[in-house]
């Protein structure tokens, strides 16, 4: 259980992550000032939260398979 929670506490701080990378971006396309870099800043949180999302989504149905293996039935 504890790495579940790690895992989601990482989640959220990686949404708060992106969030200000996509700000930074939007920033920087209305001063005109953009380059490849800030526009790729947003990529490392959104991949990272993909990964971890994705996890947390089957999380629960990894916990049915798991315990319908164990009843035998």
């Amino acid at each position: 259980m504890p790495w579940n929670n790690w895992l989601r506490q990482i989640h959220r701080w990686l949404s708060i992550a992106f969030t200000l990378a996509v700000i930074i971006n939007i920033i920087a396309m209305v001063q005109e000032k953009s380059s490849v870099w800030v526009g790729f800043m947003a990529l490392l949180p959104l991949t990272l939260l993909l990964l971890t999302g994705l996890y947390l989504f089957a999380l629960p149905y990894a916990a049915k398979w798991h315990g319908a293996g164990r009843s035998g039935g």
